[in-house]
């Protein structure tokens, strides 16, 4: 077992858990226009449902308007019918060459709901972290039972994976703690 090799993948492991973190909050609204608001939408047009993002540009010309133009004007309806379907709070706006969005702002009580939203999130994220460390440290074990490894190298490992798993979890604390100051922000 290669020890750096093993502790790469392992660093590996936890990193896309984060990465998927960040992704999910990307798609969380917070009263600011965020083109990641639109990434989730899928459009049913053509005669298939495709993603939002491979039919039209989206930009945010402003931290109150989403910008959205279709490549073929033809689509804006299924476009616009899509937006309303994914979240019947966002009113899209359609002048017939493209669609806006203005973005609501959110109630103190809505801005509440999200936050409990993300730290429930946060914490499955972290959960995940911390499996991945459960299963490194199990395979780890199982070749010091089987003397691939000695207890004293198991142990170093051990450790840093431990201190990993630590600096994971203080990423996903600081990725929640900045979304929730964006989210209570009026």
């Amino acid at each position: 077992m290669d020890e750096t090799e093993f502790i790469n993948e392992t660093k590996d492991k936890m990193s896309r858990s984060v990465l998927s973190y960040q992704g999910e909050l990307s798609k969380v609204r917070t009263g600011r226009a965020s083109a990641g608001l639109m990434d989730s939408i899928n459009v049913e047009c053509y005669g298939s449902v495709s993603p939002l993002i491979r039919l039209a540009s989206v930009s945010v010309p402003n931290s109150k308007t989403i910008m959205i133009n279709p490549w073929d004007v033809s689509s804006l309806s299924a476009i616009e019918k899509a937006i309303q379907k994914y979240d019947s709070s966002l009113n899209p706006s359609n002048d017939g060459k493209s669609i806006s969005i203005i973005i609501p702002v959110l109630t103190k009580e809505r801005r509440k709901e999200i936050i409990k939203q993300i730290s429930k999130l946060s914490e499955s994220i972290k959960q995940e972290v911390r499996n991945c460390r459960r299963t490194a440290n199990e395979r780890l074990k199982s070749s010091e039972k089987s003397k691939e490894i000695s207890s004293d190298i198991s142990f170093r490992i051990q450790k840093k994976i431990q201190e990993l798993t630590d600096g994971f979890v203080k990423e996903i604390d600081a990725l929640t703690k900045r979304k929730e100051k964006e989210i209570m922000e009026v």
